[in-house]
């Protein structure tokens, strides 16, 4: 007999664009995701480059040439893109493996195209969480799960991100992720009592607090867990030399089969002794403990 854990978190194997605008290595990652991390689901991105970036931006060189799949940062970033097929051939990949589609948008279009796939949540990255406009029309016209990341965001402007799923009636839906928008970012940096104190904050106001990490190793991810966050995304790679931006700060495959083990164990471990002495320790307890002669225990 034990007690009883609380549930694992779950564990967001976050494709993003580690891609490299490959849809077999996607279709690979998925799968591996599935069958060798055990994770809970994968997450990609969506974009309309022309409408996120102004002409200029568009132009501009991507400012690490490294880097860079094209010869300006517009070129980069559609040479990353899938188009909404695409993505539903993903999901279709992901259905096919056992594992949760999700996908991160970036602006309308994106928005208005991934809704039409009716994954079961979407999620808006730090970057875009002022965009009223965009959570205004996903809160109106998409009825998944709503998350958003926290990243470069001031306490003021989280509470007018959570009065707004209020004033829509959505706040039930939305999950608020703890976050630190660095790539990769050192341990003292990734703050993880701000799961805490969203908790505090909000816990009672939105569906649940989860941690976005983009730190190195995986410690921390179980730290969070601990703390009480209820999903745990990290980014995904099969490799973490391939070119692009997001690799380094990314988990290997074997990486993201160790969080969710570890944080799998954990949630077992994180209990009360139902009773003094556990029915594992009673054969050591006859071999190895002292009791004083003649007492009951002996």
């Amino acid at each position: 007999m034990s007690s009883v854990s609380r549930a694992p978190a779950r564990v967001v194997a976050e494709i993003g664009c580690n891609h490299k605008g490959d849809l077999n290595i996607a279709r690979d990652m998925i799968r591996m995701a599935a069958a060798f991390c055990k994770a809970d689901a994968v997450k990609l991105q969506k974009r309309c480059p022309k409408e996120l970036l102004t002409p200029e931006q568009y132009a501009a060189p991507h400012p690490n040439p490294t880097h860079a799949y094209g010869e300006s940062y517009g070129a980069h970033r559609e040479f990353l893109e899938f188009d909404q097929d695409q993505h539903a051939e993903l999901m279709r990949t992901c259905t096919d493996a056992g594992i949760a589609y999700s996908v991160s948008v970036w602006d309308l279009t994106s928005a208005h195209e991934m809704a039409q796939l009716e994954p079961e949540w979407i999620k808006i990255p730090s970057a875009c969480n002022l965009n009223f406009a965009l959570l205004g029309w996903l809160c109106e016209n998409f009825r998944g799960g709503i998350h958003v990341s926290l990243g470069m965001t001031t306490r003021e402007e989280e509470g007018s991100i959570v009065e707004f799923f209020e004033q829509a009636g959505r706040a039930q839906d939305l999950v608020l992720y703890a976050c630190t928008s660095g790539y990769p970012v050192p341990a003292e940096d990734t703050c993880l009592l701000e799961i805490t104190r969203l908790i505090e904050s909000y816990g009672h106001r939105v569906a649940q607090i989860g941690f976005s990490g983009h730190h190195l190793g995986i410690a921390a991810d179980v730290a969070a867990y601990t703390l009480g966050a209820e999903w745990i995304e990290r980014h995904y790679t099969l490799d973490r030399t391939w070119r692009g931006t997001d690799h380094a700060a990314s988990l290997e495959p074997d990486g993201v089969r160790r969080l969710c083990r570890d944080v799998r164990a954990v949630s077992k471990a994180l209990t009360h002794k139902p009773v003094g002495i556990l029915e594992i320790e009673r054969a050591q307890r006859t071999k190895l403990k002292w009791v004083a002669p003649g007492s009951k225990a002996a």
